[in-house]
């Protein structure tokens, strides 16, 4: 990051890190962007002396003469902040240069353009640099970047007006002159997700969907990992060719072995690298030159082992990007994907799921080898299982991308432990989880960023793995249930009372039966059986009097779903209760049931019947956050979606123009009013009127960015930690949300305050913070919370900026 000129001793900012990027092409290649370097002269110079006769007049914008050498080594030079060169690369060439430069009379102006390479110009790097450069531009005080093409330069039009960025075309003629608005519109930003799924899909295709898989440092010891990968692969019935490479092997696993990856056949689609970890680069390397499109790093010794090991597998990523090959890992167990196209076991745990709906994503490799395990004694079918390891390249929002279209996946279970780029996993979850849950447990039980981020984005966050698969076993079988109304079923009346317990925690509610589900218990039962809710059906309960319960309970109107209790010391004949519960179940598929056999054992393959599953607990109290966890999902995906809305009385040029002025640090309290005016929130002092004080703020996360904290000052935020936390950009959803989920709501209802003008403000402080990234913190405190109709008081405000940041105008 740099400073704004005008702040610092030095001419020229440093290198801007945060500018390098893997990205992906349309055709699903990967690559790898970053600003150019002074080292980069040579292979500058290499890229200029590959450019056809055509390619170099689109660039010159006529016919020209090719620069001397030396002129082309002065491109490398650049102060990344006036002149910001970005450069594509295709192992350790350059595949494609964009570049911009500040025009000096329009500082919001930059002159860009565009060189691809010819082999590489019908693959997508033209669109995908115009996203970086504009980011970046956007970031550095540029709001419009300005082109001239030639008007038969066919793509690079098509890239300009296919962008989804507001252009503006000169008068036909000869030459286009187009002028690009950079500020992220709606259109620009689908157009971008869209482009971005294409290309994550295809690139992983080769990892997920492999034609043919080569394991290096395959063993004929069966007791090593490279032995127990080749098995696996054979036991699972892939049907590629499997390739075992070990110099000193003819035969693995039944498999031929091959003394190294240039002794192949063929190149492997797929490869996965089981060999120490100082071998593993060249190892990579090997598998770029003969072209494997996904590597699979299994290998130890590398970020877990310190600030070196991390290095190492950076740079790894980076030249498997470069080369056009995706990385999984290092430090994982492998892949699998058990769908008829790929049957791909490429991995050692001894265990291997059965197929199944659910697809998991996890960052521990030695917790994978458990799960997969658990899973099995669960009869908890896979779709895909993935471990990314230190997911150093292929990341859990881009298996996300791929389990979205996957017909085979219909629950998504996540495992995550850091985030490469929180805000483009929210994105993708948002557009995910309304169509498929997405269950996520998380370490940091009382980060509220993450927590933010899940919720903003429709997912379940589990607090536990237990609770994870106890959710999932759910979410796989039974539909979510349409309210949080529970009937509970039983034969014993202590672990009814846990039930409902565990419901009142977890959200959900159990209400009293309608009559006319009452009056027609009452004949069907045990004399004794009480017909309120919990249905008690007494010790002597028969599997027909479990299903006649369950029928009524099911139909009642007043009832979103049951959960059914089973006491085997009580009663004889589990395989007959468990027949009539799937009966009922079948019956009635709209509404979820689940089963808790208490102290049975084997009672989960009772309650299967084809694709007929009721999910069985061992413990009730599981059941009833399970379903708690489902409800407050289904009522997520009911909720229409929100937008980031546009908010009138916003001046942002004003407040650029403000930012400009002034130095890091704490923003005079004068400006800073200005500043929020400039977004429609007035500071005012004196006596704001009668209501509760809350308070209001931004604080940069380095992780999450921009986070919106909300809460009433006091008390409640300090001794009750009742503070509502959002990720920026927020939608209107978001704010109805987060200003309505303090503990304290209730108390603000009664004393009426005006949620609409607090949702504005939330709203208009958070579009404010997305534009002027420069914002490091901001806080309204006090903020006068007035009856409705009234709007919410600002008193006095504090806005401090970032001691780095790259905007601001040249000087």
């Amino acid at each position: 990051m740099t400073t704004p000129p005008g702040t610092s001793d030095s001419p020229h900012p440093s290198y801007p890190e945060d500018l390098e990027r893997p990205g992906l092409v349309r055709t699903g290649r990967s690559t790898f962007v970053r600003p150019i370097r002074p080292e980069d002269a040579d292979r500058l110079v290499a890229f200029v002396g590959t450019l056809s006769r055509a390619t170099l007049a689109y660039r010159s914008l006529g016919p020209v003469v090719r620069a001397r050498d030396d002129v082309i080594r002065r491109g490398v030079h650049v102060d990344y902040l006036n002149e910001l060169a970005l450069v594509a690369l295709a192992g350790d060439e350059i595949a494609g240069l964009v570049r911009y430069v500040r025009d000096p009379a329009e500082p919001e102006h930059a002159e860009v353009t565009f060189t691809i390479r010819d082999d590489h110009q019908s693959e997508g790097f033209g669109r995908l640099l115009l996203e970086h450069i504009a980011a970046a531009a956007r970031a550095r005080g540029i709001r419009v970047l300005e082109a001239d093409v030639l008007a038969d330069n066919a793509r690079m039009i098509n890239v300009f007006l296919g962008s989804g960025y507001r252009t503006q075309a000169g008068p036909p003629g000869q030459i286009i002159h187009f002028e690009i608005a950079v500020d992220p519109q709606a259109q620009a930003v689908a157009r971008a997700e869209r482009r971005e799924q294409t290309a994550v899909r295809r690139s992983l295709k080769p990892l997920l969907e492999p034609r043919s898989v080569a394991v290096i440092g395959a063993n004929r010891d069966p007791l090593t990992i490279g032995h127990e990968i080749v098995a696996n692969l054979l036991r699972g019935g892939f049907a590629g060719s499997v390739f075992p490479v070990n110099p000193r092997a003819e035969e693995i696993a039944g498999a031929r072995a091959y003394a190294g990856v240039r002794d192949l056949p063929e190149p492997p689609d797929l490869a996965l690298v089981a060999v120490r970890a100082d071998a593993v680069p060249g190892v990579v390397r090997e598998c770029a030159e003969v072209g494997v499109k996904a590597v699979v790093v299994v290998s130890t010794g590398f970020g877990e082992t310190g600030a070196e090991g991390r290095a190492g597998e950076l740079e790894l990523a980076r030249f498997a990007r470069a080369s056009g090959m995706r990385l999984v890992g290092p430090n994982c167990m492998g892949v699998v994907n058990t769908t008829p196209a790929a049957r791909l076991a490429a991995t050692f745990s001894p265990a291997l799921p059965t197929p199944g709906r659910v697809a998991m994503s996890s960052q521990s490799g030695p917790l994978g080898l458990a799960v997969l395990d658990y899973a099995r004694r669960l009869r908890l079918g896979f779709s895909g299982f993935v471990s990314v390891g230190h997911a150093v390249d292929v990341s859990t929002d881009e298996l996300l991308q791929w389990w979205e279209e996957d017909p085979g996946t219909s629950v998504i279970l996540l495992h995550v432990e850091t985030f490469g780029d929180p805000r483009r996993f929210a994105r993708v979850a948002r557009r995910v989880a309304p169509r498929k849950p997405i269950v996520a447990v998380h370490p940091g039980h009382a980060d509220s960023a993450v927590s933010s981020l899940f919720a903003q984005s429709g997912v379940i966050r589990t607090r536990s793995l237990q609770e994870l698969f106890d959710v999932a076993l759910l979410l796989a079988h039974q539909p979510p249930p349409p309210g949080n109304r529970v009937a509970v079923i039983t034969n014993a009346g202590g672990p009814a009372a846990l039930t409902v317990g565990a419901c009142a925690a977890s959200g959900l509610c159990v209400p009293a039966l309608g009559e006319r589900t009452r009056q027609t218990l009452r004949p069907a039962l045990a004399p004794h059986a009480d017909v309120s809710n919990p249905i008690d059906l007494t010790p002597t309960a028969t599997a027909a009097h479990y299903r006649r319960a369950l029928d009524a309970a099911l139909a009642d109107d007043g009832i979103d779903a049951a959960v059914v209790l089973f006491m085997p010391p009580l009663a004889d004949k589990p395989d007959e209760v468990a027949s009539a519960i799937l009966d009922a179940a079948a019956a009635r598929p709209d509404k979820p049931v689940l089963a808790s056999f208490l102290g049975g054992a084997g009672v989960a393959d009772l309650l299967h019947r084809g694709d007929l599953v009721v999910p069985t607990y061992t413990f009730p109290e599981a059941a009833a956050t399970s379903l708690g966890h489902a409800a407050a999902y289904q009522t997520w995906r009911s909720t229409p979606a929100g937008v980031v809305p546009d908010l009138a009385g916003v001046d942002a040029e004003r407040a650029r123009a403000l930012i400009a002025s002034c130095a890091p640090g704490p923003v005079p309290a004068a400006v800073a009013a200005e500043l929020l005016a400039s977004y429609g929130i007035a500071v005012r002092g004196g006596a704001p009127g009668p209501g509760p004080d809350a308070f209001l703020s931004v604080r940069s996360d380095p992780v999450f960015g921009p986070v919106v904290a909300f809460g009433l000052t006091g008390d409640y935020a300090d001794l009750m930690a009742d503070v509502a936390h959002r990720v920026t950009p927020l939608s209107d959803r978001d704010a109805r949300e987060m200003v309505r989920s303090l503990r304290a709501t209730p108390l603000l209802e009664k004393q009426g305050v005006d949620f609409g003008a607090l949702e504005e403000t939330v709203l208009r402080l958070s579009a404010m913070v997305e534009d002027l990234p420069e914002i490091e913190a901001l806080e309204l405190r006090p903020a006068r919370l007035l009856p409705a109709g009234h709007g919410v008081a600002v008193p006095h405000a504090t806005i401090r900026l970032a001691a780095n940041t790259t905007g601001g105008t040249p000087s």
